[in-house]
């Protein structure tokens, strides 16, 4: 049985985008422009400044560079890596790199304050090591948490507003292809993925985007190919991003926050209610 959920640290604004990367948990800090370094001790440290407001994420190159998405991809300092905004002009969110410096992101296109028009169907592209950019993928239905398969072969998507997660080969260009359902009937926002190839995402039941049916609570769920549930961890708010790190692989952290929808997301910041929480596993992170 998956252990109970413990606090290692909490007062944030809101966090996403969870990634265990050396030594630590690193998360972006939402409406605070910056990205920080969490241990396991509970001990926050800023390491670089980030946009100020929602939807951003970050990953590293190969060589180490840490890259930000938001109007376009960039290294700190605001150089733009790729070009994406000459691309199309969504707004840039997940975003996953291979070992071989392939980059995909999702983007969207609606204001996550609440004042736009309807969402409109987003996209994947991909960025070659050259820097090469185009669009790979169209017409998902808010594509929010990328993650590469153990075997380096397919990406999964996750589709908030589908309550879906999307598999795609990547082909030797970088092309995504042969798209399908990998498992329908989730909740995914942020998602990982550990060893076996299951997926740590959001429960159906408790699907916070659009403020219910139980916004005051969260679950994460394992869940493999074709939709079969492997496990399940309850929280008292709702779960926005997963990752798997800690020293040995074996801890899942949660980053949570309170939830009204996406009306009040400025209020909800505000109120600091954000916090990470650790979980011990059985099944360690992938060493993809």
């Amino acid at each position: 049985m998956t252990a109970e959920p413990r606090l290692l640290a909490d007062g944030f604004t809101m966090l996403e985008s969870g990634r265990w990367h050396d030594g630590r948990l690193w998360v972006a800090h939402w409406a605070s422009a910056e990205i920080v370094a969490v241990g396991m001790d509970g001990r926050t440290e800023k390491v670089s400044d980030a946009p100020p407001g929602y939807g951003w994420s970050f990953d590293w190159l190969p060589d180490g560079r840490l890259i930000i998405t938001g109007d376009d991809l960039t290294l700190p300092g605001g150089t733009s890596y790729g070009r994406l905004a000459e691309v199309a002009s969504h707004g840039w969110s997940e975003i996953v790199v291979t070992a071989v410096g392939d980059v995909y992101v999702n983007g969207f296109e609606f204001d996550l304050t609440g004042g736009a028009p309807a969402p409109r169907p987003g996209v994947i592209a991909h960025i070659a090591p050259d820097e090469t950019t185009r669009i790979v993928a169209t017409d998902l239905q808010f594509a929010n948490g990328m993650v590469i398969t153990p075997d380096g072969g397919t990406l999964l998507v996750g589709e908030s507003f589908a309550h879906r997660i999307t598999a795609f080969d990547i082909a030797p260009d970088g092309s995504l292809v042969n798209r399908r359902v990998w498992a329908s009937g989730v909740g995914p926002d942020g998602i990982c993925i550990d060893a076996e190839g299951a997926v740590w995402c959001g429960s159906p039941d408790i699907q916070m985007m659009g403020g219910g049916p139980d916004a005051a609570a969260g679950a994460l769920i394992r869940v493999r190919e074709n939709g079969v549930i492997l496990d399940r961890v309850e929280f008292d708010r709702p779960i926005f991003s997963c990752a798997l790190g800690g020293p040995d692989g074996h801890t899942l952290f949660a980053l949570a926050t309170e939830w009204q929808g996406f009306e009040n997301i400025d209020a909800n910041a505000a109120r600091r209610t954000g916090r990470i929480l650790a979980v011990d596993v059985a099944i360690p992170a992938s060493g993809y």
